[in-house]
């Protein structure tokens, strides 16, 4: 009897919690809403490996538009930090904030690639938009532009930007490769063939993720990550550069706004409309006497569409005769 008397008094000056601990279940209203700091923990670091990915995949994108890869990849990593540090410090909301997709591929392959604008001055857009939102937020007219929003459509939103992202990990692994008629196509899956070892890698790792899941393991994302990446070692598929370094300087991109053709951002959207409504007005193509019409917009709305599509160019009508 002594003896469980003695464990559950160490029992009970185990489980007591700290000045800290307590600390941090006042100011965070952690018990009051069912939780525990260990499940807190926990489920930030399984958002943290969740939404890792943005600090690789959002450089890679805007590499493209011309940004240094390391400026960009040390400048997500600090929004990313700051605005969740707001988010949970200030807001005491559970939600992890970072860079989002879709808008950066819009930032490279529309504003840069397509319309020709260089990285700088479409930066100095990215600055202005972030401006108005903060206006917005404060005056509140953010709640109400969301509230507006019909579940559906926020849904339809989330629904999209997965698949966005899937098409990038199919793509970047080899999965599907561009095609001139359908746009995608199945990549080389030959295991003979050292060109598709990483899309045999990636079809691996995504059914061992799966299957670590429906175990439930602990952690599953990050083991079938780095199962993946060890193997892709001696593949040649990856290069370990060491675990702890400087981080890359953000300098190259850091206020680097270009506003020289701010107005032309605007002037280029309505150009746009201006066509969209042009060409419904005039009926199909091929109508009698409206061909010069129609040629005579062609070119802008070809312009459109090609933005639309996320600067994939397109030749529509060899297209259309396929």
């Amino acid at each position: 009897m002594a003896k469980k008397a003695a464990k559950a008094r160490s029992a009970g000056r185990r489980t007591k919690p700290s000045g800290f601990e307590n600390w941090l279940d006042n100011y965070f209203g952690i018990g009051a809403n069912g939780s525990t700091i260990r499940t807190e923990i926990i489920a930030g670091f399984t958002t943290f490996l969740t939404m890792a990915y943005i600090i690789v995949v959002n450089p890679q994108i805007l590499a493209k538009a011309g940004m240094p890869q390391g400026s960009v990849f040390v400048a997500t990593c600090l929004a990313a930090a700051v605005a969740t540090a707001v988010m949970g410090l200030y807001a005491k909301y559970p939600i992890a904030l970072a860079p989002g997709m879709g808008l950066n591929a819009f930032f490279a392959f529309t504003i840069v690639l397509t319309y020709k604008y260089t990285w700088q001055q479409a930066l100095w857009a990215v600055f202005l938009s972030g401006v108005l939102f903060f206006l917005v937020s404060v005056f509140r007219v953010r709640e109400y532009i969301i509230n507006a929003i019909p579940m559906n459509l926020k849904l339809a939103i989330s629904a999209g930007v997965g698949l966005f992202l899937a098409i990038i990990a199919l793509e970047n692994s080899g999965l599907v490769v561009d095609h001139p008629a359908t746009l995608v196509t199945l990549g080389k899956l030959d295991p003979r063939l050292a060109a598709s070892w990483p899309a045999l890698l990636a079809v691996f790792g995504f059914i061992l993720i799966a299957a670590l899941n429906y175990r439930k393991i602990p952690g599953a994302t990050i083991i079938g990550m780095l199962i993946v990446a060890a193997i892709g070692i001696p593949l040649g598929l990856t290069s370990y550069n060491g675990i702890v370094s400087l981080p890359p300087s953000i300098e190259p991109t850091l206020f680097k706004f270009d506003w020289s053709r701010t107005f032309e951002f605007d002037r280029r959207v309505r150009q746009c409309r201006h066509a969209d409504r042009r060409h419904a007005s005039l009926g199909p193509l091929g109508q009698e006497g409206q061909p010069a019409a129609h040629e005579a917009g062609a070119d802008l709305r070809q312009l459109c569409r090609d933005v639309r599509l996320g600067g994939r160019h397109l030749d529509h009508h060899e297209l259309y005769r396929k």
